[in-house]
C-alpha cells in the first residue's frame, strides 16, 4: 500500500515528540543524521538490532530511544 509509505506518524524520540515520514527504524534512522552502525535503537522498550530495523515498522505513538556510545567518563 503506496499511501502507508508516505504517511506522517507522530512519534517520540528519546523522549521528545516528533513526526516523520520514516516506514521503518532504519530510515527513521538515516533520517535524523545517525550512522547506521554507530547507533543503539529501542522500539517501545525493546532492543532493535542493526540488522533488524530495515524490517522494523513505524506506527503513530511509538516510543523510540536511539543512543550513541560516549567516549570520556
Amino acid at each position: 500500500m503506496q499511501l502507508e509509505a508516505t504517511k506522517r506518524r507522530r512519534i517520540r524520540v528519546n523522549g521528545v515528540a516528533a513526526e516523520t515520514m520514516a516506514a521503518s527504524l532504519a530510515e527513521l534512522v538515516a533520517e535524523l543524521g545517525h550512522s547506521e552502525g554507530a547507533v543503539a535503537t529501542a522500539l517501545n522498550g525493546e532492543f532493535v538490532s542493526r540488522r533488524a530495523r530495515v524490517a522494523t515498522g513505524l506506527s503513530a505513538g511509538d516510543q523510540i530511544e536511539i543512543v550513541a556510545p560516549r567516549q570520556g567518563g
